[in-house]
């Protein structure tokens, strides 16, 4: 049997305010909420709740053949109690359904990992909980944008988890297979999950490119590239961003149509069969050990760092970020709004709008951002969080002389 895991990453950050040097701001205020609350709405009714209808029909028509899995940020967990609860309570229908996985991660979505990894354990702990107390305690893992290296696996294996979701990168692999589980190094019980990128990507990036050879793309055909994939196959690991569906790609490119039809025409092969990751992690055993030795995310072309950390604007902000969590941490227990609204700031996408990319990875950065500029990104960035330097420093008792 092959497995077929189809991984859904959902996330939505805390946007700033446009702020420049010189404005004035008040009580905390540093976040765009009509955006935020705007782009929630929308992407609930074009993505979240008619793609978890069509997850639930699949579940339904197929007698519970079908299964996924999913991780839901902190972040966007927050927004949608805040202004869409009744996407919320779809995700939570498909939690019900005993077929449908959902992973622990950072609970803001943050970089923690490659600086901090105490603040990594920190917000680990806070979304193991709020995963736990909406869907059940998760056994498997994902860090923010798939991150991932020997010395953060390990840490995700001290932390009790079973199973991890990685980018089966060229450079990782070489000529090894993404579609088998693998052992990160230095681990003793972790199993490592690879993306399938390029079946991934057939999705998630080119399914309404004209442009593209394959175009336009049919769920038949699909399920035959899946059911053509060669030894040494296990699983083959399809993950994506959710919103993929209905909002980057819209329902009129027939995107709902293809992921409507595409359980019963992989099922048609009687050797294929849906799985979760924890699952796959149950039923195999890593074949060999992986060294990870240098970090290795599903972003840009390079599949590295640099979408958060490859210019010096990136790095400047991303230190001064962490550099700022223990005088919050000294003040926190008299002022804890300012430990929440400092993890705000760990959310990646502040550091990933001030990017400086070229050719494709540009124009992604560019869709995302709601910047005119990478530079008015770290400039809006820096700005607010020199106004947090500034109130934590007043929150902090004075030394006596």
């Amino acid at each position: 049997m092959i497995d077929v895991v189809f991984y859904f990453q959902v996330h939505q950050p805390y946007r700033l305010r446009k702020w420049k040097p010189g404005d004035r701001i008040k009580k905390l205020d540093y976040f765009d909420t009509g955006l935020n609350r705007l782009v929630a709405e929308r992407v609930a009714e074009r993505c979240y709740l008619p793609m978890n209808k069509l997850l639930l029909s699949a579940i339904d028509r197929t007698d519970g053949q079908f299964r996924c899995a999913f991780s839901l940020s902190g972040t966007v967990i927050r927004q949608l109690r805040d202004w869409v609860p009744d996407a919320l309570d779809s995700f939570v229908q498909l939690a019900e359904t005993g077929n449908v996985e959902f992973l622990c991660e950072t609970s803001q979505h943050s970089l923690a990992a490659v600086i901090d990894l105490d603040e990594f354990a920190d917000q680990v702990e806070i979304q193991r909980d709020t995963v736990t107390d909406l869907f059940g305690e998760p056994t498997s893992f994902r860090d923010t944008e798939l991150i991932l290296d020997n010395t953060i696996c390990k840490k995700v294996e001290d932390l009790g988890f079973e199973c991890m979701l990685g980018e089966g990168a060229d450079r990782l692999l070489g000529w090894r297979s993404p579609q088998v589980p693998y052992r990160p190094k230095g681990c003793d019980r972790l199993k490592l999950l690879l993306r399938s990128y390029s079946l991934s990507d057939d999705i998630a990036f080119r399914f309404s490119n004209r442009k593209w050879p394959s175009y336009p793309l049919f769920a038949d055909t699909y399920a035959g590239w899946l059911h053509d994939v060669p030894p040494p196959a296990q699983f083959i690991g399809l993950f994506m961003d959710y919103e993929t569906f209905g909002e980057h790609q819209g329902e009129q490119t027939g995107i709902l149509e293809f992921m409507r039809n595409l359980p019963d025409h992989v099922l048609s092969d009687p050797t294929f069969r849906f799985r979760t990751p924890a699952q796959v992690a149950a039923e195999r055993e890593a074949v060999t050990e992986l060294d990870i030795a240098t970090p290795v995310s599903w972003a840009d072309v390079e599949r590295n760092l640099s979408a958060w950390l490859g210019n010096p604007m990136q790095v400047a902000a991303h230190q001064a970020i962490h550099a700022l969590r223990p005088a919050v941490l000294a003040v926190a227990e008299k002022r804890p709004d300012l430990l929440d609204v400092w993890r705000q700031f760990t959310t990646s996408d502040h550091v990933y709008y001030a990017a400086t990319k070229h050719h494709s990875d540009a124009e992604v950065h560019e869709y995302f951002s709601p910047y005119d500029s990478p530079y008015a990104a770290f400039v809006t960035l820096m700005t607010a969080l020199d106004d947090l330097r500034v109130q934590v420093e007043k929150a902090t008792p004075k030394q006596k002389k």
